[in-house]
């Protein structure tokens, strides 16, 4: 097979619509369920290709969820704390500490819980038992992996009402050589972005303090893996081979920056005590909760709170989670990764991620203000590597 056509394009007005090989060569993907549509592939070529670059420079488990071309987060498949399995909705899935890609595709779905509503999801390795029960009771479009155990496919295949997409694709595939699409009936061809995301690219320190600790240098290249296909401009936070906060499609990349630093926050805030102890009702839905806990710990928590709204989520009435001890938590935060698809053009963005516990810095360089962002790291004792290349996507 060729060519599939699809059901339309990106919207439905758009009635002709198909994902073909143009050099007449099979395509490498098996659909084994469902009918998946224009931006469902877009999301899943995507979403495929970052998975497998990560687990190539890591040698570990890698999963994403994607959502309108842009990951919501990536991550490797490290064990998770108790903390953070409850912080996943994870806490309850038996044998998951011994499945890596389901620890991986855990993370990647709980940290920004309400962008991966109805994601699509990529897997570096083939989907177990295991991940496809985390899958199968999230509410999510498909999934690309490069294949599926026996009981994983049955339990998928049921997923909304037997529609639910799975795709099977060849790791072994590769891009050819040069790339296009059209715009306005005009084609576009570039190269394929097929620039190494390594080690290499994080030599070019440019601060006073130089100390890389090896699992910071993984951080690093995940970020920069994750910007490398997310719609530019665009700026990630990344701890613990996870990346906790993703801003794209801004304009300014200090608008991205802001909007990661947010979603980082928000993750972090998550895992505080308080946030963990809510006394949620009994089978509360679970985008519900989403709701309920991203109100409580940012600006809403009166809509979730006050007398005559609280009963509706809670057995009793939670503790206030007041802004004094939200901002003594964050301000108490070290270790963090920022990375950027190009340069940052001013030092507030230095100055925004140090407030949600960043230390270490990976950019492009090359902007006409790089002493100055260089000097508002060093007023932090930062490290900032210029890694000499841009990352644009889009």
């Amino acid at each position: 097979m060729n060519q599939l056509v699809l059901k339309y394009g990106c919207n439905p007005n758009q009635e002709s619509a198909r994902i073909y090989m143009a050099d007449g060569s099979e395509l490498p993907i098996k659909i084994l369920n469902g009918r998946p549509g224009y931006i469902n592939f877009l999301d899943a070529f995507n979403a495929w290709q970052l998975v497998k670059e990560i687990k190539e420079a890591t040698g570990m488990a890698a999963a994403t969820s994607f959502k309108h071309v842009s990951p919501t987060s990536a991550a490797i498949g490290r064990p998770l704390s108790d903390k953070m399995k409850k912080a996943c909705f994870v806490d309850d899935i038996e044998g998951l500490d011994s499945s890596p890609i389901a620890c991986a595709y855990a993370r990647a779905r709980g940290t920004d819980r309400l962008c991966s509503f109805g994601d699509f999801i990529a897997l570096s390795d083939v989907c177990d038992e295991t991940t496809a029960r985390i899958i199968k009771r999230e509410v999510s479009d498909g999934v690309i992996a490069p294949g599926y155990t026996e009981k994983a496919l049955e339990l998928l295949s049921k997923k909304k009402k037997g529609g639910y997409n799975i795709i099977e694709i060849d790791p072994s595939y590769e891009a050819g050589e040069l790339e296009s699409r059209q715009v306005f009936g005009i084609t576009f061809e570039q190269t394929h972005n097929d620039i190494r995301i390594d080690e290499s690219l994080l030599e070019n320190i440019v601060t006073e303090n130089r100390e890389l600790p090896d699992n910071i240098k993984e951080d690093l290249i995940i970020g920069m893996i994750a910007l490398k296909y997310t719609q530019s401009n665009s700026v990630c936070f990344v701890e613990d081979g996870q990346c906790i906060g993703i801003g794209a499609g801004q304009q300014s990349r200090i608008h991205c920056t802001r909007l990661a630093a947010s979603k980082a926050d928000t993750w972090h805030l998550r895992l505080h005590d308080k946030t963990l102890s809510l006394p949620f009702k009994e089978k509360l839905p679970r985008a519900v909760r989403d709701n309920v806990i991203d109100a409580y710990v940012n600006e809403y928590e009166e809509d979730v709170c006050a007398d005559g709204n609280w009963q509706k989520y809670f057995t009793q009435r939670p503790e206030p989670f007041t802004a004094e001890e939200k901002k003594e938590y964050i301000s108490g935060l070290r270790g963090g990764v920022l990375a950027s698809d190009a340069f940052f053009p001013f030092g507030d963005s230095i100055e925004r991620g140090r407030m949600s516990g960043v230390d270490y810095v990976v950019e492009a360089g090359g902007s006409v203000r790089d002493d100055e962002v260089i000097a508002a790291a060093d007023k932090y004792n930062m490290v900032m590597i210029f890694n000499k290349v841009r990352l644009f996507h889009h």
